[in-house]
């Protein structure tokens, strides 16, 4: 992995970059000052006549200097005050949109955080965490940088380690007093543990209401619990060093996409795609006559069933859908689009491409579902058809993109998606959910698998109360078992309630 820039030689290229931009905006304001002619035998002398020794000072060349032969005409005032009030307003709607996107991502962040304190289901939290530390870092880069939207999912773990050199070189650069100040205060804090570890064990053995107290404040701390502490202290010291550094020092902002050096022309690009929408088009066609038709329809045609039938395809429509996303974004980004002609045509068949596929990923939902209702609702097939409806959203994003002709937010975008669907999984509590219709799926054919659901969390136990007392008997005290009371920092709602 290449060493990252160091805060400082970040702050120095910015530096460096505004006083070239001042010197542009300099020389372009000398250059469009007006010279009287006749002016030009004390043009080269004096600094304030605006020859070279005043194009010096204002940082342009003298080579950039305007010729005193030449006269040219000065902006208006008007029109210099215009331009400086465009210029201002787009950076304040450049930095609120900047706020508000750190917003969003925090505030997701927190909403993926708090799932563990109402959903039971370990599986559900342990990616919530996951999706939580992404939005976590993009909310601390604030804006797409140059490394790409895969670097930017884990730039603050990344950028961790290159922090703690960082960190030290800092402490060291520290003044005497400043160190001295840091040595008192971590002594009155050693002091102070001192102090609590010899008067606390007295004084809870000489009260058992204070005792009590104390059971419920302190976790009890054993080999184990110590050594799962030290490691979630350095964990998250480490992301809040890594945090601190990308916030002293910003990686690069990304622009827009540069163009590649080599583009598809219509003539290369034009014929594949026509002809995969053209496939895609007969497909759909059969599969509304299957639809119409029914189970009868497709026991004639394949000898299967119909749940037979819509079992077997899913993952092939599911592929189909990826493999499609995939050519879709590298025409959008590769192909031609000089004229107006090759624009039209990149949006015409781009698009008659994603509303063709979009239905298929419809199309795959609603095997999936049929699927469900003949063999039983699982979570790993609910997983399934959450995934395949965040591409159904990835499809929404490139017809936008499509109509735009413009992708580099895509990425980014589509990882806000997948976030916010995963608030929706634990918005919908997806165990309680397959529990529920499970049961409903038995009081139509009288077919549950009971240890199936003695497998899930304490979510599902208000689902059970529509189960005979016999069948409850079966699932309910194997999930209840084994619910010790939490401490307060990992109390949840539903074990609290299962209890």
């Amino acid at each position: 992995m290449p060493a990252a820039a160091t805060p400082g030689a970040r702050s120095d290229t910015a530096t460096s970059a505004a006083a070239e931009s001042d010197a542009d905006t300099n020389t372009a304001a000398s250059a469009s000052t007006e010279i009287p002619a006749g002016a030009g035998a004390n043009a080269g002398t004096s600094p304030g006549d605006g020859g070279p020794i005043a194009s010096a000072e204002s940082g342009a060349s003298p080579r950039e200097s305007v010729s005193p032969s030449v006269k040219r005409t000065p902006q208006p005032a008007a029109a210099t005050s215009r331009a400086a009030d465009g210029s201002s307003v787009v950076g304040v709607v450049q930095r609120v949109a900047l706020r508000w996107g750190r917003g969003w991502w925090v505030g997701l962040a927190l909403v993926l955080l708090g799932v563990g304190a109402v959903r039971a289901a370990g599986w559900l939290f342990a990616w919530c965490v996951v999706g939580a530390c992404v939005a976590g870092s993009f909310a601390v880069l604030g804006r797409r940088s140059t490394r790409g939207v895969w670097f930017d999912m884990i730039a603050v773990p990344v950028e961790s380690f290159v922090a703690v050199p960082w960190a030290f070189s800092g402490v060291r650069r520290a003044g005497t007093s400043e160190l001295s100040r840091v040595r008192r205060y971590g002594a009155s804090v050693a002091a102070t543990a001192a102090l609590l570890v010899v008067f606390v064990p007295l004084l809870g053995g000489a009260d058992a209401t204070f005792a009590t107290l104390l059971s419920g404040l302190v976790p009890e701390v054993d080999s184990a619990a110590a050594w799962e502490w030290l490691f979630m202290f350095a964990v998250l010291g480490m992301g809040a060093l890594g945090a601190l550094y990308l916030l002293a020092g910003p990686l690069p902002a990304a622009g827009d996409a540069g163009r590649p050096s080599r583009l598809w022309t219509r003539s290369e690009w034009a014929l594949p795609v026509a002809v995969l929408a053209v496939l895609f088009g007969v497909f759909l066609g059969g599969q509304f006559v299957a639809l119409f038709g029914g189970d009868d329809y497709v026991q004639r045609t394949a000898g299967l069933t119909y749940a037979e039938y819509a079992r077997s395809g899913f993952w092939q429509l599911s592929a189909v859908s990826i493999l499609a996303l995939a050519v879709i974004a590298a025409v959008l980004h590769f192909s031609a689009k000089d004229n107006a002609a090759d624009r039209l045509w990149v949006r015409v068949l781009l698009g008659v491409v994603s509303l063709l596929t979009l239905i298929i990923v419809v199309s795959a939902l609603g095997r999936m579902w049929t699927y469900q209702q003949a063999y039983g609702f699982t979570v790993l097939r609910l997983l399934v058809s959450m995934c395949e409806l965040w591409v159904g959203l990835l499809y929404v994003l490139m017809l936008v993109a499509i109509a735009r002709l413009h992708w580099s937010w895509v990425p980014r975008a589509a990882v806000g998606t997948a976030l916010a669907t995963l608030v929706a999984l634990a918005a919908i509590n997806p165990e309680h959910l397959v529990a529920e219709r499970n049961i409903a799926r038995w009081e139509q054919n009288g077919r549950l698998d009971a240890d199936y659901l003695t497998s899930l969390s304490p979510d599902i136990l208000p689902a059970l109360e529509g189960l005979p007392d016999p069948l409850r008997a079966q699932i309910e005290p194997n999930i209840r078992r084994g619910l010790d009371d939490d401490p307060w920092w990992a109390w949840n709602l539903s074990r609290s309630s299962a209890r």
